[in-house]
């Protein structure tokens, strides 16, 4: 019988050095599908080598288009031979994002059958939003046995109102309506990073999208997009987690590459507990030696903290001297991590959608099961500051968001690798 793949990781290793933020997963997800929106080949660089891009450009070449891809660089398309409207079962389940081909497949061709999509088990995430943004615009759209189905022969701008912030359902709509006739304007619009980026990617195509990173999207139709050349944004979630895992281990970390104005949530935090951290052009800086204090934690919708450092930002308040109080407002399954880190020795109690987190003095390596991306995050997070060895089974959920995380981690001293159990 073949072994299970685990990561092995020995703790108690500071982390010090110099590292470089990959180009943001939560971008590329969005920007790779609207490249099938444009008339003529374009080229996205930057996108980060990881399982999410790669089955995007799966997809892609199943719809037809022709995909030059040099992983962990750039992806040239071609989407002028693209002819399909159907994503196929196999290649949605593989991650979240798969959704994303609703709006741009109807905003292409009139048309689109997606299978309900798959990613990270996190809580309910429902679609009912996107298909009332769909409707706004004048397309037939439902959910049926499965699948996501959208239609219409005449797309014209309309009024959104969405009844939550939500992201996916703003990026979407922003993909359907960039060829609908009229304007379209979102109400109540996500404004995360990658909500900009998107807009900046559609607009160097030459569509008209405004207010991008406010609640007030606006974009007026235009009847073609032009190629383009464009480059994500660094990922503002892996900055985060290399953060954090500096905090940690009392390290001394220098992330080059990224957006500082992208983590004040996550910096304020980090200062309220005592972590140095300074800001350049490009750069964060984070030195986590000395005491720490116990802090309070609420996720909130941008530009307030993250749900997608939640769970590594608790494993670190496991080992803070004093009481931290995590509270989970946007996904309510997003505590699974802690179950496990209870193994390692943490103290934590879970009431609905808060955790109390009691800071012992240290965690002890233990057989670990990642059981989503930023789960996995937290499972790292854990052991590098546990004494002893920790295994992480099912690290593929962590290759789905983490370009080369070991590397990355190895480079900056951690004893991490990967190999099959027996």
């Amino acid at each position: 019988m073949a072994g299970k793949e685990r990561m092995l990781i020995t703790g108690g290793n500071p982390l010090e050095g110099e590292v470089q933020v990959s180009g943001g997963k939560n971008t590329a997800v969005a920007v790779i599908p609207a490249s099938l929106l444009c008339d003529e080949p374009c080229t996205i660089e930057n996108l980060p080598d990881i399982e999410d891009v790669h089955a995007l450009v799966d997809i892609l070449k199943e719809l037809g288009a022709k995909v030059e891809y040099e992983p962990g660089h750039l992806l040239r398309v071609d989407p002028r031979t693209a002819q399909g409207d159907t994503v196929s079962y196999r290649n949605a389940q593989r991650l979240r994002a798969s959704y994303y081909l609703l709006g741009t497949l109807l905003g292409r061709c009139g048309r689109a059958n997606v299978p309900t999509p798959g990613g990270c088990d996190i809580g309910s995430r429902p679609v009912d939003q996107h298909l009332k943004g769909m409707r706004a615009i004048g397309a037939d759209a439902e959910e049926r046995r499965g699948i996501l189905r959208a239609s219409s022969e005449n797309l014209t701008g309309g009024d959104v109102f969405f009844d939550m912030v939500t992201v996916g359902a703003t990026v979407n709509v922003m993909l359907a309506a960039v060829k609908a006739k009229g304007t379209t304007t979102i109400y109540n619009a996500a404004k995360e990073p990658h909500i900009v980026d998107l807009a900046n990617f559609l607009n160097s195509m030459g569509a008209r999208v405004k207010g991008a990173g406010t609640d007030i999207i606006r974009i007026r139709g235009v009847q073609s997009l032009h190629g383009t050349t464009y480059a994500v944004i660094p990922d503002q979630i892996e900055t985060g987690t290399l953060m954090i895992a500096a905090a940690a281990t009392c390290g001394d970390v220098t992330i080059h590459g990224c957006i500082p104005t992208h983590m004040d949530a996550l910096t304020a935090k980090l200062l309220e507990m005592g972590v140095r951290v300074n800001d350049y052009d490009d750069a964060i800086r984070v030195r986590g030696a000395g005491p720490k204090r116990a802090i309070n934690i609420k996720t909130q919708v941008y530009p307030g903290f993250p749900t997608d450092l939640q769970q590594p930002m608790s494993a670190l308040l496991t080992t803070v001297k004093g009481t931290s109080i995590v509270q989970e407002t946007i996904f309510e399954q997003r505590f699974r991590h802690l179950d496990e880190i209870r193994r390692m020795g943490a103290q934590i109690r879970v009431m609905e959608r808060t955790a109390i987190i009691e800071g012992v003095t240290e965690l002890y390596g233990a057989p670990l099961t990642a059981t989503d991306l930023r789960a996995g995050a937290a499972l790292i997070i854990a052991g590098l500051m546990a004494r002893g060895v920790t295994e992480i089974y099912e690290p593929g959920y962590i290759d789905r968001g983490y370009e080369h995380i070991e590397d990355k981690l190895r480079s900056l001293g951690a004893e991490i690798s990967r190999d099959l159990a027996e």
